[in-house]
C-alpha cells in the first residue's frame, strides 16, 4: 500500500491490523527502533521468546529464512512479531516470498535511506499487505513538539521556553539517544515538575563529558586536544558520524549568521541573540570568542566542506565501504584546526 500518511501513523503504531509486512525507512534509525518497540508492544504485549525473533540482515536473506519465520506458529498462541534491522534492498526477495506465503506474523524491517528506485520500497509501497513508514529526522517546532511529549509522557508537567529550545537545538539527530536523555532528565526533575534551563544544564549539559555540543564549540574555536576529547566520548556513546556532521554544519552556519550581522556593524552580543533559538547562555562566551576569529567567508567555505563530508560518509550506503567515523573525525578536527590557525594571525 502507499507509504503511511502521518495522520494514521499513530493508530497504525496501536494496531497494524492485517499489515503482514512493514519497511521503517529514513535518516532517523532511533526513530525507525522507537516505532518498531512501539509495533512490537501493540503485537505482542510481553517479551514471550516464542513470539518473537530478531534476525541478522544475513541471515533473513536466505531463501526461505524470513518467510518461515512470518509462517511458523507461536508455541504459546498469539500473533509472531519478526525484526530485521539494517535492512537493504537485498532484502527484497526475502520479503517477496513472505508476502506471497501463508503466515500471520507480523515482519518488521528497519532500513536506513532508500531511494525512490528502491526495490523494498516498492515492494512496501505497492499494492498487497505491506505498508511502508517514513522515518526522517525532526527539527524545528516539530521536534520542540515531540520532546514536549515525550517529557509528559514520563510524568513532566511543562517545559519552560527557554529549555525546550535547548532541547531542540541539541537533542535532535538520533530519537533513541534524545529519548534516553529525556527519560535522564524527567527523572532529574521529577513527575509532576516543570523543566527549567537550570535542569537542563544540570542533567544534559555536562561539558566536562565530551558530548557533541562540547565538541563543536571547541572546534570553532580552534581548542584541538579538547575537541578530540569530546569527539572521542560523542562517538563512545553513539553519536552517528552524519549526525555529527549535521550538527557542525548547523553550528557554523548559526555562526555564519551572526558574523554576517557582526560584519554590518551590529555587537556581537546583539548578533547572538538575534539567532533563532538563541544563543544558550553557557555557549555565549565561546560563541563571542569564534565570532572573532572567523569571517563570514571562512565560515561559507567551512560549511561547503562539511556538506561535502557528508555526502562522502553517506555514500557508504551505496555499497562502497567508507569508514564513516573516521572521516566524521576528521572533519571535524580539520575545522578546530583551521580556527586554531585563525587564531594566530
Amino acid at each position: 500500500m502507499p507509504k503511511l500518511e502521518p495522520r494514521r501513523l499513530a493508530a497504525f503504531l496501536r494496531d497494524p491490523g492485517k499489515a503482514r509486512l512493514v519497511l521503517f525507512f529514513g535518516d532517523d534509525p532511533g526513530l525507525a527502533r522507537e516505532r518498531a518497540d512501539a509495533l512490537r508492544a501493540a503485537v505482542v504485549g510481553s517479551d514471550d521468546p516464542f513470539r518473537v525473533a530478531d534476525l541478522a540482515r544475513d541471515q533473513a536473506q536466505r531463501p526461505g529464512v524470513l518467510a518461515g519465520e512470518a509462517a511458523a506458529l507461536a508455541m504459546t498462541g498469539g500473533r509472531r512479531f519478526v525484526r530485521v534491522r539494517d535492512a537493504t534492498d537485498a532484502l527484497a526477495p526475502a520479503a517477496r516470498e513472505v508476502l506471497a506465503g501463508p503466515g500471520e506474523a507480523l515482519v518488521v524491517l528497519e532500513a536506513g535511506e532508500l531511494p525512490r528506485t528502491s526495490k523494498l520500497r516498492a515492494l512496501a509501497e505497492g499494492p498487497g499487505d505491506a505498508v511502508a513508514v517514513e522515518c526522517w529526522r525532526e527539527r524545528g517546532a516539530e521536534l520542540g513538539v515531540s520532546i514536549a511529549a515525550i517529557l509528559r509522557e514520563q510524568g513532566v508537567e511543562r517545559v519552560e521556553p527557554a529549555a525546550l529550545e535547548w532541547l531542540v537545538e541539541h537533542g535532535g539527530e538520533d530519537r533513541r539517544m534524545l529519548r534516553r536523555e529525556l527519560e535522564k532528565l524527567a527523572l532529574y526533575v521529577g513527575a509532576g515538575n516543570a523543566v527549567g534551563e537550570e535542569d537542563v544544564l544540570a542533567c544534559l549539559d555536562d561539558s566536562e563529558s565530551g558530548d557533541l555540543g562540547t565538541a563543536l564549540m571547541a572546534a570553532t574555536t580552534g581548542d584541538l586536544s579538547r575537541t578530540d576529547r569530546a569527539l572521542q566520548a560523542a562517538f563512545t556513546e553513539g553519536t552517528h558520524p552524519v549526525a555529527a556532521l549535521r550538527g557542525a554544519l548547523r553550528h557554523v552556519q548559526r555562526l555564519h549568521l551572526a558574523a554576517l550581522a557582526v560584519a554590518q556593524g551590529q555587537p556581537p552580543g546583539t548578533a547572538m541573540q538575534a539567532l533563532r533559538p538563541p544563543v544558550f547562555f553557557r555557549d555565549k562566551p565561546a560563541f563571542e570568542r569564534a565570532l572573532r576569529l572567523w569571517r563570514p567567508d571562512a565560515l561559507a567555505e567551512a560549511g561547503a566542506a562539511l556538506l561535502r563530508t557528508e555526502v562522502r560518509v553517506k555514500s557508504g550506503g551505496t555499497g562502497k565501504p567508507v569508514p564513516d567515523v573516521a572521516v566524521a573525525r576528521e572533519a571535524l578536527m580539520a575545522l578546530a584546526r583551521r580556527a586554531a590557525v585563525l587564531g594566530r594571525r
